[in-house]
């Protein structure tokens, strides 16, 4: 009997640490407005220097729509491709191009099939050091991968505020 009430301390223990936690203020970073307006203006940039006009959309660490530029040009649809792309590369803190291959395995393909995620290259994860705080979507290059391109430029230019 005496391990069992062992055990019941415990437990009891371990439930009022985890509820004392539990009630101190959580600290996160996260993407602010100067961030993520240098990283829109970066893409829009690095893919007016090709002729490209894109939509550019960059979410928050939950996922929430922080800032949007839409370019000349871009159709209608690059609105909420861009969206879901910055959520994709968030969500799943790796770039869209990454998350196509990653769910290519059978085991994870249904992964594509969840609600705002896209199959489509040119989201990025944006971090501090290793830490996710959001991610940033490009759409309406001619590719995935010119889109990512623009997307990494945004972060480059929004460097010296991811420190």
């Amino acid at each position: 009997m005496s391990m069992f009430k062992s055990l019941l301390f415990a437990s009891g223990a371990l439930m009022l640490a985890t509820s004392a936690n539990a009630q101190n203020a959580l600290t996160e970073r996260n993407v602010s407005m100067a961030i993520a307006n240098a990283i829109v203006q970066g893409a829009i940039e690095e893919c007016q220097k090709d002729g490209i006009r894109v939509a550019v959309a960059v979410v928050d660490r939950g996922g929430h729509l922080k800032a949007f530029l839409r370019n000349d040009g871009p159709g209608g649809h690059a609105v909420e491709i861009a969206r879901r792309k910055a959520l994709t590369a968030r969500m799943f803190n790796r770039t869209t191009i990454e998350f196509v291959k990653w769910t290519e395995a059978p085991a994870l393909a249904g992964l594509r099939d969840v609600a705002d995620v896209i199959s489509l290259g040119g989201g990025v994860p944006i971090r501090v050091g290793t830490e996710l705080i959001g991610g940033v979507g490009v759409s309406g290059a001619p590719s995935g991968e010119k889109d990512e391109a623009c997307a990494n430029a945004g972060i480059a230019k929004a460097a010296d505020l991811l420190k």
